[in-house]
């Protein structure tokens, strides 16, 4: 990180590369090859661009059971663990870290938490870490926190992980109440979870999703390649991409392509939940999971883009990453409301009922004033994800150095 970064705190200003020189960081995220980039891979690969950085595939939030699909892929996380970390390029290594199944067996809880630290130290002496700084993106793997003899612990919360679906609530919430007090800085993108963190520990800072500008901004250029999957599909067409998980209203969108059977409602992503009402409607075209490189190709196709969620506790502390996303494509966005959202709704349409929906859908493909879509764009310009992560690091750099500064007085004592 360049040196001309810094943070004023006590009349000095904090030289970020000299605090952050030879420190890595042990980053727990969610899963490396997950369809979606979420903001867990964006934040660990600008990290990995100037500081040695381990991603740990961490175990997912939904309680291993007893069945033998858990077991199987206890045992395949298990043989992954005892491998070497992956080289994945420049600074960046990854590993997994496993979890038995079978939790309710006395010691359990107890083998888990010790064989993780020992194959996450195992994976940061592979990878030549010494000096590091613990990052936690997701809950869960609370234990290893302050126990890998990191010199700081962050922990970047991304969302109201209790309110996924299917996560066992008490388990999920103990663990982040866990890592938002013993955690050294908080981070957290959605804006309503920000007092909650506050009251657990005061070295909290909002920091909301950034978005990579320049690669959505492609879905404005008229010689970018059209998807096989699109071209031949009848416009106006409204578009979404992202996993299409419990969360979005399945409902909804069977009901506005029911009353726009002229339109094509394009859904790019993968279906990770029932999806059957919207495959028996012949205006709607499930496309399935693609790179995220082609996503602004893609988003090219929309004449509108939309954002169905279910209105729920998850959405409404939610940051949605695709709302930066559909802004930098230019394109109109119809969506439902949350305080995250709402910032926005100068560029975009919200809307709090079916109706409302279907009438803003109606108002964008409508037709649009000159430059509607350069004002979405330039809206999100500079939130890319190189300036919240710098930004973030200033932070990190200056709360690093008081911690070195505190103990070195302890020892002098």
């Amino acid at each position: 990180m360049a040196a001309r970064h810094g943070w004023w705190a006590g009349g000095a200003m904090t030289d970020v590369a000299a605090v952050l020189r030879d420190v890595g960081v042990v980053y727990f995220g969610n899963d490396w090859q997950a369809e979606n980039r979420t903001s867990s891979h964006h934040v660990a690969l600008r990290l990995a661009r100037s500081m040695r950085t381990l991603y740990v595939d961490s175990p997912g939030m939904r309680s291993p059971g007893a069945s033998g699909r858990d077991v199987r892929k206890a045992l395949r996380k298990l043989a992954a663990a005892l491998r070497a970390p992956e080289h994945v390029g420049g600074h960046l290594w990854r590993c997994t870290v496993p979890q038995l199944p079978f939790r309710r067996i006395p010691g359990i809880e107890l083998l888990n938490r010790a064989f993780s630290r020992w194959a996450v130290r195992r994976a940061m002496r592979l990878s030549g870490i010494q000096r590091c700084i613990s990052w936690f993106v997701v809950p869960h793997p609370s234990a290893m926190a302050q126990h890998l003899g990191e010199e700081l612990c962050v922990y970047y919360c991304i969302d109201d992980y209790a309110a996924h679906p299917g996560v066992d609530v008490d388990a999920i919430t103990r663990h982040d109440h866990v890592l938002s007090r013993v955690a050294d800085l908080v981070f957290v993108a959605p804006p309503g979870l920000v007092d909650a963190k506050l009251a657990l520990n005061p070295h909290t800072h909002y920091s909301p999703h950034g978005v990579d500008a320049a690669h959505f901004a492609r879905a404005q250029d008229p010689d970018a390649p059209v998807p096989g999957g699109a071209a031949t599909l009848p416009h106006p067409i409204v578009g979404f991409f992202g996993s299409i998980h419990e969360w979005i209203d399945i409902e909804l969108i069977a009901w506005l392509a029911a009353q726009r059977p002229q339109w094509t409602f394009l859904l790019v992503g993968h279906a990770a939940t029932d999806v059957s009402m919207l495959r028996a409607l012949p205006n709607v075209h499930l496309a399935g999971p693609q790179p995220y490189a082609t996503l602004p190709d893609w988003a090219r196709c929309f004449d509108a883009a939309m954002i169905p969620y279910r209105l729920n506790r998850q959405v409404a502390n939610a940051n949605p990453l695709k709302l930066r996303e559909y802004l930098a494509t230019g394109k109109p966005i119809v969506s439902v409301s949350n305080p995250e959202i709402q910032k926005f709704a100068e560029y975009i349409t919200i809307a709090r009922s079916r109706q409302e929906f279907l009438a803003g859908l109606d108002r964008c493909l409508a037709g649009e004033p000159p430059g509607a879509a350069s004002r979405r764009m330039t809206a999100v310009a500079d939130q890319t994800w190189d300036r919240r992560v710098e930004a973030v690091l200033d932070v990190v750099a200056d709360r690093l150095a008081q911690v070195t500064d505190v103990a070195i007085a302890g020892q002098a004592a």
